[in-house]
């Protein structure tokens, strides 16, 4: 695995978001995150809590561990 385990993750994020259409505007309110925050971890320029972790898994309807499914 080469890329950045920020990298891969923020990518895995919008994966899910997309698959469920909706909006980072969408996602933050789902959440109680910011838009600015989603943009950051989808970038791969935000260093997550579990905290949050765990706000974005209920915000995409999914379990925790689905955020860390990445690809091969």
């Amino acid at each position: 695995m080469n890329k950045d385990v920020h990298i891969l993750f923020g990518l895995r994020i919008k994966e899910l978001r997309l698959k469920a259409h909706i909006s980072q505007e969408e996602l933050s309110f789902r959440c109680g995150l910011s838009k600015n925050y989603i943009s950051d971890v989808e970038r791969g320029t935000r260093n997550i809590s579990l905290k949050a972790i765990s706000k974005l898994a209920y915000g995409l309807h999914v379990e925790i561990k689905d955020l860390f499914t990445f690809p091969k």
